[in-house]
């Protein structure tokens, strides 16, 4: 049965050992209720959840891992964490100086015999009252302490030599000045990572210092990414009269390798749909994803498209400028996307639906964080659809426009860092009106 437009999927069990996967589009979308009837987009926000919808599946206990803190860089977290002892562990110093007992000390000030050094790793003797010890930043506070003074307050301000018998003169201060307390951090037995988190360079050195050499971690989502199309050739390779080089199989693996998936990427296919169902079917069994690029539209000979015939997929249109034409389903059972095969649209869709898509199921790829920047001149939209331009973000907080509104403006996107989002509903925006943009 071929694949039609809006129509609801029910997939089947997973052929290759995957989660079985459900995708039901919203009633708006279902086919028109009568030949030649106008087909209602899907908005941005619909199409996202379908996407989720259909990849929950991947998300299953037998999908983690345990690896070191090292190798689990860049991964989501599987489990929440929860701190086996508090940080930190004991009460130390803030700073390098003098640790007293707030009430040895008067308004006026005070001078206090000096006592043995408190080094950083040392278990320091009890402060004997009316004593100052010298201690180093981290340092345990001895018991009887209940401040630090800094020793640039100190008169003199310095630390006597090793073994010399002094006094030194403090001002006044009040307890638990400069004083790290037990788990004023986090305390242990509270949560340290919530699942799901991505794991930076931050986190795992806060696992770190909980005590913590390993962590358990989503598995790594395979995408299997394969390029369409009679008219591209391969880079490096000699360029036929009315032939272009692929750029969108670089793009793609590259984002998605940044984005911390493991990628298979295959030869570009021939516009010939048998020969792609047999691509896509030879290496199914082994990718959680398949993703491809070019054939979803509605033109005589969209390979991608008559490869999905007897396939539960749907092929319809997003309110979305570029990127709109979108495939989505299952082959054999493995979650399929269809991205549209001009560049710069299917970039703009790996950031709009798949990349968020796993940061939630998976805490990884990183999220892109929205930030609000400023047109440094104006611009027009399509009012029904959510359009996405490519941007330069300035120091002083305005973003301008690279190149237009074209798909295929790849020396446009090489120059930007951002994407700037027009929303569905506006039609024109002025200079200095605030826009989101998503840092690339």
């Amino acid at each position: 049965m071929a694949a039609t437009e809006g129509r609801t999927m029910h997939s089947p069990p997973h052929q290759h050992g995957h989660a079985r996967t459900h995708n039901s589009a919203n009633p708006e979308q279902d086919e028109p209720a009568h030949p030649g009837q106008a087909h209602t987009p899907r908005s941005v926000a619909g199409h996202r959840a379908a996407v989720a919808q259909l990849l929950t599946g991947l998300r299953s206990a037998d999908r983690t891992e345990t690896m070191t803190l090292q190798a689990a860089l860049g991964r989501g977290l599987a489990y929440d964490v929860t701190a086996p002892i508090s940080l930190p562990p004991f009460a130390n110093s803030q700073m390098d100086g003098f640790a007293v007992n707030s009430s040895d000390i008067p308004d006026g000030g005070a001078e206090l015999r000096v006592v043995a050094p408190v080094p950083a790793g040392a278990t320091p003797a009890a402060l004997e009252p009316g004593t100052a010890a010298p201690i180093m930043t981290g340092a345990m506070i001895p018991d009887g302490t209940d401040a630090v003074v800094p020793i640039e307050r100190a008169v003199p301000d310095r630390f006597p030599a090793p073994g010399q018998h002094s006094t030194v003169r403090l001002p006044a201060t009040e307890a638990g000045t400069f004083v790290r307390s037990v788990g004023s951090d986090l305390r242990a037995g509270e949560r340290a990572l919530a699942a799901g988190t991505h794991l930076g360079p931050a986190q795992l050195g806060l696992l770190a210092a909980l005590g913590l050499d390993t962590v358990t971690v989503h598995r790594q989502v395979t995408v299997l990414l394969a390029a369409t199309g009679d008219e591209v050739v391969e880079p490096g390779q000699p360029l036929p009269a009315g032939k272009i080089y692929d750029s969108n199989g670089t793009l793609l693996e590259g984002a998605m390798r940044q984005a911390g998936l493991n990628v298979i990427r295959t030869a570009i296919s021939a516009d010939r749909p048998e020969e792609l169902e047999l691509l896509l079917r030879e290496h199914a069994p082994a990718v959680d994803v398949i993703v491809t690029t070019g054939g979803v539209s509605k033109g005589a000979y969209e390979v991608v498209r008559q490869a999905m015939e007897g396939q539960h997929a749907q092929f319809l249109h997003v309110a979305m400028q570029p990127g709109g034409p979108q495939g989505i389903g299952t082959f054999d059972g493995v979650p399929f996307l269809g991205f549209p095969g001009n560049p710069v649209s299917c970039l703009v869709s790996f950031e709009m639906f798949l990349r968020p898509v796993l940061a939630a199921l998976f805490g990884s790829p990183a999220p892109r964080i929205p930030v609000r920047a400023r047109l440094a001149h104006g611009l027009k939209s399509p009012e029904h659809k959510h359009q996405v331009r490519r941007g330069t973000l300035h120091p002083d907080g305005t973003v301008g426009l690279e190149g237009g509104e074209s798909s295929h403006l790849m020396h446009a996107l090489a120059g930007s860092n951002v994407l700037v989002h027009v929303p569905e509903g506006i039609s024109a925006l002025a200079e200095g009106d605030e826009v989101e943009v998503w840092m690339l």
